[in-house]
């Protein structure tokens, strides 16, 4: 009895992950159980800090994890830009993720997304440069946790530059780095507005098994400021499946894999 409650709250979880909220009716439903065991299945997810409970269901929790920074407008409406498409982007990163697992993740609204989603996870370490991730994985008592340091140039970021930023992540090796981008093109790679903090991505991307890049459609095709990586140096590509066909096959010709959720 205790594995299947287990099972269907992780059930729970991940709906949760794909809608960002649902109804007790709903995920009542979903799994096939009574609302009083989704209620009960939603207390204790809330308890360990997965979900936040509402009037009548639940929703995953978002900038309230981290009081300080709900009042930040810039990076909430940057999160709300294709946030369905970050979300099946996020779960679809989430699930490369193996476990005893070492990984990184650039700021970015997308990759806080890849956060949230691994949140229930164990036995993986994640190691960032985004203060935000940092501060909402602080509250998982089951998971290791590597902010890198470094200053906070511009604000609505949370994203760590500067020399001791660099100097942690050259001591550190990754099985994969999970890379957000204003841009990504098939031949000039992946790209940033600051070149600060191409610096440090960069380095990321050399210390990496893999490397994973996550964009919602939009951002194919294009081309920013200053390059983090060469389109060879990408090993995989997730974004959404708005994408079109031409820009897709333009990768694969370049041996990147491109997955399209």
């Amino acid at each position: 009895m205790a594995i299947k409650r287990h099972d269907r709250a992780k059930r729970i979880l991940h709906l949760l992950l794909e809608k960002g909220r649902g109804s007790v009716e709903d995920l009542a439903i979903a799994v096939d159980a009574s609302p009083a065991s989704i209620r009960r299945d939603l207390i204790e997810l809330e308890q360990r800090g997965l979900v936040n409970r509402t009037h009548g269901g639940a929703e995953l929790p978002g900038q309230t994890a981290y009081e300080p920074f709900r009042f930040d407008a810039a990076f909430s409406l940057r999160e709300e830009r294709f946030a369905d498409e970050k979300r099946r982007i996020a779960l679809a990163a989430a699930e490369t993720v193996n476990d005893g697992d070492t990984i990184a993740l650039s700021p970015g609204t997308t990759t806080t997304q890849i956060a949230r989603s691994l949140r229930h996870r164990e036995g993986i370490h994640i190691v960032t440069s985004a203060i935000n991730i940092g501060m909402e994985l602080s509250s998982q008592p089951n998971m290791k946790v590597t902010v890198t340091g470094g200053a906070v140039r511009w604000p609505g970021s949370f994203s760590l530059v500067g020399a001791t930023t660099f100097e942690a992540i050259q001591r550190l090796f990754f099985d994969k780095v999970f890379m957000g981008a204003c841009g990504i093109h098939p031949e000039h790679g992946l790209t940033v507005i600051e070149s600060d903090e191409a610096l440090i991505l960069g380095e990321m991307a050399k210390h990496a098994k893999q490397v994973i890049a996550v964009a919602d459609a939009s951002k194919l095709g294009l081309v920013s400021a200053t390059r983090v990586c060469t389109t060879k140096e990408i090993d995989t590509i997730i974004t959404d499946d708005s994408v079109s066909p031409e820009i897709v096959e333009a990768f694969r010709s370049r041996q990147v894999r491109v997955v399209a959720v």
